[in-house]
């Protein structure tokens, strides 16, 4: 294991990518409520496929958490208990987290692949941890990085609880993207210290300012992503799934803020282009830069004027988390030089 780390950082980093896409794709269909309790779905650590299991039924016997539907009203069995023909509410508590009694199979199915594309990144997190520990002679910070990254992992499962508990909190969703992508930093600077060996860019002042402002920009965007896409959801709510066209009708000024704060991204970028061409500095992560930064105005563009093409939204969160940490690792190769100098 100790000669295959750096492998074992590039399959986390990738987990966490994959994390967000799955994560995307959740926001996009409407799905994040699917599974109504955490870590369980409806109680089952395999979701139901069909209405009728989590509807109440007489002569069918519950086990002991299990979650149904009655009235439009989730309860949750008290006890391992088998029904009778009527009702008997001392059976049953009512579940008070919250008052979504839905049942959708693709929601909650989507919602369970989410998790257990989290969980399956968490064993990843395992190997990670051992990995370091070989590895902690040759730097002395790989293995604190390395045991950050799964402490802060760890968090990220407790606030996937408090979002599902909330019934999607804004402000719960904007803390557990932000801290995924410090997490995704973390990863970044273990793979900085394990792969960069040669210095072959240079060192540029300004072109440094201008890459730090980018990396604080990304982070000021993606959060109020966050909160515009909550503002989006709850017009589904009120119009359904199926009328797209209304998810931004009167939208609210954060909207408008994430909208024209692409224009000071792309400028600071651009910015950096041109810096990195005129004086050769050498950095080749630049032109990601602007692949993702396109893909990300694109496919804003067409949420607005398209309703919402399918895997638009997706693409354009990916986008927005693989542009920060393209423009963090530049930071790091910028700062190395830096530092040498």
């Amino acid at each position: 294991m100790k000669m295959r780390f750096p492998l074992i950082v590039k399959i986390t980093l990738a987990s966490l990518y994959l994390i967000f896409l799955a994560g995307s794709f959740v926001r996009m269909t409407g799905s994040g409520m699917g599974c109504p309790d955490w870590p369980k779905c409806f109680g089952y650590y395999i979701p139901p496929t069909s209405e009728e299991q989590i509807t109440w039924q007489s002569n069918t016997t519950y086990k002991k958490g299990m979650i149904i539907i009655k009235d439009e009203v989730l309860f949750v069995s008290q006890s391992e208990v088998k029904t009778l023909a009527e009702f008997n509410p001392k059976n049953w508590k009512k579940y008070t987290k919250h008052d979504y009694a839905k049942f959708n199979k693709f929601h909650t199915w989507t919602e369970y692949i989410n998790r257990l594309t989290t969980v399956l990144s968490g064993f990843v997190f395992l190997f990670l941890v051992v990995g370091a520990f070989l590895n902690r002679k040759e730097n002395r910070w790989i293995l604190p990085l390395a045991l950050v990254a799964f402490f802060l992992m760890l968090v990220e499962a407790v606030l996937g609880k408090i979002v599902v508990d909330t019934n999607l909190k804004p402000t719960i969703i904007t803390i557990h993207m932000v801290v995924g992508l410090v997490i995704i930093a973390l990863i970044l600077k273990l793979l900085f210290i394990i792969s960069e060996k040669k210095t072959m860019y240079q060192y540029h002042s300004f072109f440094n300012k201008l890459l730090i402002l980018s990396v604080i920009f990304s982070l000021v965007q993606i959060a109020l992503g966050t909160q515009v896409r909550q503002f989006i959801d709850e017009q589904v709510k009120l119009f359904g799934f199926e009328n797209k066209e209304y998810s931004l009708m009167n939208p609210s000024f954060k909207f408008y803020f994430h909208r024209s704060f692409t224009i000071a991204i792309i400028l600071v970028n651009l910015g950096m282009f041109y810096l990195n061409q005129v004086k050769n500095l050498g950095y080749r992560l630049v032109n990601w830069i602007l692949l993702l930064l396109f893909l990300e105005t694109i496919t804003g563009i067409l949420m607005y004027y398209a309703d919402f093409p399918i895997g638009t939204q997706a693409i354009h969160l990916l986008s927005g988390a693989l542009l920060f940490g393209v423009q963090f690792y530049l930071w790091l190769q910028s700062r190395k030089i830096k530092l040498i100098h």
